[in-house]
């Protein structure tokens, strides 16, 4: 719960909100304050015979993990996903689904995660955010992935529904 309000400094005190229980209350300002966090995407890429997954490692990670990026103002979680992979790995987006998200409190993020797929892995050009983005095969993939991390907990969603029914629609 934030303690301070955003606009005055005010100490926040928890007070009832009509249907939505206790919520933080500025008597300042004379409003609520509902929670402030970052909105990012994360994606698993798949290749287009969805058989290969891409990680990326960034510097000074020793795990690889699933592309991320903030979304925006004023984009769509759809619109960051598609730049996000064309910035950083110069690949073009040509499908894509939405998964589930999750919370990573670590950096108050609500992250929204896709899998998606390219029809052409040989443009694959990693800009200065990442230190190696690697292709691997679903086996490896599990093997690779950074443990307990949000990341693996999504990869292992697509992957095990992409082996089930291989398509992403």
């Amino acid at each position: 719960m934030m303690k301070f309000c955003y606009a005055c400094g005010t100490e926040l005190h928890a007070k009832e909100c009509d249907g939505e229980g206790l919520i933080p209350y500025c008597d300042t300002c004379q409003v609520f304050r509902f929670p402030i966090f970052s909105t990012a995407i994360s994606t698993a890429v798949l290749n287009k015979e969805r058989n290969k997954v891409l990680l990326i490692r960034q510097y000074n990670m020793e795990d690889y993990i699933l592309l991320a990026g903030y979304i925006n103002r004023g984009e769509t979680a759809e619109e960051t996903l598609i730049r996000e992979v064309k910035e950083e790995v110069g690949l073009e987006v040509d499908e894509y689904k939405y998964m589930r998200s999750m919370y990573f409190e670590r950096s108050n993020t609500l992250m929204l995660n896709f899998v998606s797929v390219t029809h052409d892995e040989s443009l694959l050009q990693i800009n200065q955010e990442v230190e190696q983005a690697e292709w691997f095969t679903f086996d490896e993939a599990r093997k690779v992935i950074k443990k307990q991390s949000l990341a693996e907990s999504f990869l292992l969603t697509i992957l095990e529904q992409t082996e089930a029914n291989n398509s992403v629609g």
